[in-house]
């Protein structure tokens, strides 16, 4: 259904260094959509450029062809404050590192988001940051700044913080990249649940085709083409990050 269209990018070409001698296209016309409740993986190897369009779909940069609508909305033309407004009303970001605040605790840094909007930490904002760490099993550390937090937990804090904005996109580059092994099985499990809880649309960007292995979609992307796009095929024990 259109209304649960997200992400639509209709031919997609990004450029550096125009009219240079040294222009160079890492993006070549890219076109794919993503609806909400879908959980898919970007894949690649080094170079593919993989973090091009993440910045691209992030509102962070602009196409030099083509189009990215985000909620319908087509972005390519907007102005800085509109493109900003939208970035944070409509994505959550979460880092292979997690950026936390280190001056601030947990429940304060997952307030950040909203805080930037609304300007103050009004009850029913302070609450509903205390109810999504419970919801991660953090209640009890809401008070705690980052390096009293494990890996694990600093990454849960940016998890909930990236959901604090209710966002209908959330973009994951390489969200497990920074932890142990079991630890990155649980917190991607996490993410799973709350996918699945919430329905956002979600696109983890990886170059570990383990991690792909759990998403339910994968989009390829070698030399800045996308040269596959479906539903992941899964051996019968599939490897787990």
């Amino acid at each position: 259904m259109a209304d649960d269209l997200v992400l639509r990018l209709d031919g997609v070409r990004k450029r550096y260094n125009v009219g240079l001698p040294s222009e160079i296209e890492v993006l070549h016309g890219l076109d794919f959509e993503l609806r909400r409740g879908e959980f898919a993986a970007l894949i690649g190897p080094s170079g593919s450029g993989k973090t091009t369009l993440l910045n691209l779909l992030g509102q962070l940069d602009s196409p030099t062809e083509g189009e990215i609508e985000l909620l319908g909305q087509p972005t390519r033309a907007l102005d800085n404050d509109t493109r900003t407004r939208l970035r944070g009303e409509a994505i959550g970001f979460v880092f292979q590192f997690h950026h936390l605040l280190p001056a601030f605790t947990a429940l304060e840094n997952v307030m950040m988001p909203r805080l930037a909007r609304e300007g103050r930490p009004t009850p029913a904002l302070v609450a509903e940051a205390k109810e999504l760490l419970e919801a991660v099993g953090l209640g009890a550390l809401a008070d705690r700044k980052p390096m009293a937090l494990s890996g694990g937990q600093q990454q849960r804090v940016a998890i909930v913080r990236a959901l604090m904005a209710r966002p209908a996109l959330l973009l994951a580059d390489e969200p497990t990249g920074n932890l142990d092994t079991q630890t990155a099985d649980e917190v991607f499990a996490l993410l799973r649940r709350l996918h699945a809880e919430r329905g956002f649309a979600v696109l983890v960007v990886t170059h570990d085709p383990r991690l792909a292995d759990r998403c339910d979609r994968v989009i390829e992307l070698v030399d800045g083409r996308i040269v596959s796009d479906g539903p992941r095929v899964r051996s019968a024990s599939p490897a787990r990050p």
